[in-house]
């Protein structure tokens, strides 16, 4: 229709903090028809390259091979994922909602967000008179989304660009600013494209943030054609890809009949860092795509010797074996046997289990499809959930017993007395004095059955005017039962006021074992001691869910049993203590909540939720028998 123009721009990389330190630039040779919003991205950069180009910590130079690695994965590790994320969409899946009547625990999964949302709603009602009434104001205005950049539903000419950018007030990172808003908005190609055209002849000038950005829009509405040739186009003007660009080509190409080039792109970020477990999840799910098991299971290996915990998709792709072409399979057949890789299965089990790591619903059905193809095994899989005694409500099975053995019960004691008890930072909690004179307290003791955080209990109740009245509740039922108590406090509840009433502290301490810290003093390390010199029958009763002292420990296999003890020794309240009315606790449930193995079964506690915080475990189960 009309001629074609050559324009010929320079790109400028300018410096974006902390994203990006390109200093070098290019030429894009960029054809545009007529009025045509299209840009042609195969077009070809002629590029210099400045000689004195900084390259920031997390860029790759392809000239540079012996560039040392970063180890900072923890940091880089959430930027990758988020950039991951952002790309394909990826999140948590829906929960899969059973109901079914499961025994009242602090520890139960949803129980931290369901209590945040009650909170959040009393809170809610309490200000709703206060919100009408200004809602109500005459006059009332709000500006509540105005100026907010919306893109077109169309791609535009140049001129509809600038007068919708002079709109907006001629902002300075307008064409970043829709190139994000596009994305998020997920527009079509078309329009983003356009976008580019009218930078290009308004400027001449397209920065790498904004192709980075485009690049990002390409992938997560999976155009990957567009994305090899924007591959194509970086490689040929820059001398480094940051590792953003890189993560998002080998998400690309992955999903792609070029899924090969990724490892080469996989190796470049390793000599950056250590790539993060969405960077391998790609490429070995496309390694089992194309019936290669042998690389995917060698990136799987390095995964795990890199000390990464992996992706539950990752675990997914590999349980769901080759699904590709009648030769793929055959090819992953020579390259593997049957029980071999029956037994790497079994492994990633037993992985989860060491790690206490619970399968979400989608793996959890990946394993059960896999367990009941097993040819010539008989195995049959259930959806269940175990009883308040530790019974499979389907199979009618043990399960294991929340009680730590004698061994795990001195490892964790010992580790508990070295690193919390006696810390770096125990005198920060209490005073060498009275830590010792506690230590005395405690060993001319009878070994207690259960301990009370005094101040943490009494304040259950929100009427601070009952705050000896409900500790005196709690140890009088206690008391009831038998038990030998230790009630934990501080000095200043011993002095007569509004909240700590003389003669309930005195009946306090006729029936239980009593010792006052000093007010600054923190009582969770005396609580910690005395349970645990007490022996493995002692709880203790405290709303704390320990979450700081269990990041204490050195090591996960610690801060598991760590939790295996907390979760079969903590009594917690059951609801508000009101006088005259009998003091209730949570039910301890006798059982461990891990993946767990016998001769012919395995149960795996899953997630059926999105709302499990990492102090809460799940209540559903899969149930894997196999049949005689």
């Amino acid at each position: 229709m009309g001629s074609t123009l050559m324009y010929k721009v320079r790109i400028c990389q300018k410096a974006v903090q902390p994203l990006f330190h390109q200093r070098s630039s290019a030429f894009f040779m960029l054809k545009a028809e007529g009025r045509s919003s299209q840009i042609p991205l195969s077009a070809r950069f002629l590029c210099t390259r400045d000689s004195d180009s900084h390259l920031g910590s997390r860029q790759t130079d392809r000239r540079s091979s012996g560039q040392t690695g970063v180890k900072n994965t923890t940091i880089r590790g959430r930027e990758e994922e988020s950039w991951y994320d952002a790309a394909s969409g990826r999140g948590r899946s829906s929960p899969l909602r059973q109901h079914h009547p499961f025994p009242k625990s602090v520890f139960a999964a949803g129980t931290a967000k369901r209590t945040t949302e009650l909170l959040k709603k009393k809170a809610a009602l309490a200000s709703r008179d206060e919100e009408e009434l200004v809602e109500g104001t005459e006059g009332r205005t709000t500006t509540r989304g105005a100026g907010k950049m919306q893109p077109p539903d169309r791609p535009l000419s140049a001129a509809e660009w600038r007068k919708l950018k002079e709109s907006l007030g001629n902002r300075e990172r307008f064409d970043l600013q829709m190139m994000c808003t596009m994305f998020a908005l997920g527009s079509e190609l078309d329009i983003a494209k356009s976008l580019l055209t009218f930078v290009v002849m308004e400027r001449g000038t397209l920065s790498y943030e904004l192709l980075l950005r485009y690049l990002t829009l390409c992938v997560k509405g999976g155009h990957d054609a567009e994305v090899f040739d924007i591959y194509d186009i970086m490689r040929g003007s820059f001398p480094s890809l940051d590792t953003g660009a890189l993560s998002l080509f080998i998400q690309s190409f992955s999903r792609t009949a070029r899924w090969r080039e990724a490892l080469s792109i996989l190796s470049e970020v390793k000599k950056v860092f250590s790539p993060s477990p969405r960077h391998y999840n790609d490429v070995i799910s496309a390694a089992m795509l194309h019936g290669d098991m042998t690389t995917a299971w060698a990136l799987y290996d390095e995964l795990i010797e890199n000390g990464q915990s992996p992706l539950q998709e990752t675990w997914d792709t590999l349980f769901k074996g080759v699904t590709g072409t009648d030769e793929e399979k055959e090819k992953a057949a020579e390259a593997m046997s049957q029980s071999e890789y029956q037994e790497r299965l079994l492994g990633l089990l037993l992985y989860m289990r060491n790690n206490q790591i619970y399968p979400q619903h989608s793996l959890a059905n990946s394993i059960k499809t896999w367990f009941e193809s097993l040819t010539g095994q008989k195995w049959t899989g259930s959806w269940t959930s175990a009883s308040s005694n530790g019974v499979c409500r389907c199979c009618g099975s043990e399960l294991e017993s929340i009680q730590l053995t004698t061994e795990e019960y001195q490892l964790l004691k010992d580790r508990v007395m070295t690193d919390i008890i006696q810390g770096r930072d125990v005198f920060n909690k209490t005073t060498p004095e009275e830590l010792e004179r506690f230590k005395t307290f405690v060993k001319k003791k009878p070994a207690f059955d259960v301990v009370i955080d005094g101040l943490n209990v009494a304040n259950i109740n929100k009427d601070k005017r009952q705050q000896s009245a409900t500790l005196l509740a709690v140890v009088s039922e206690l008391q009831r039962q038998g038990r030998t108590i230790l009630v934990l406090g501080r000095q200043h509840m011993l002095r007569p006021s509004r909240s700590w009433d003389r003669h309930d502290m005195q009946l306090i301490q006729q029936k239980a074992h009593c010792f006052f810290t000093e007010n600054i003093s923190k009582d969770d390390p005396f609580l910690l001691y005395a349970a645990l010199h007490s022996g493995n029958h002692c709880q203790f009763v405290s709303r704390d869910l320990m979450r700081d002292h269990k990041a204490c420990l050195p090591d996960g296999a610690t801060r598991r049993l760590f939790f295996k003890w907390q979760r079969g020794h903590q009594l917690v309240l059951d609801g508000s203590v009101f006088t005259g009315r009998r003091v209730r606790f949570l039910s301890i449930p006798n059982y461990d909540t891990i993946v767990q193995t016998s001769e012919d079964s395995w149960h795996l506690p899953f997630d059926d939720t999105e709302d499990r915080s990492s102090c809460e475990v799940p209540l559903r189960w899969l149930c894997l028998n196999k049949k005689p």
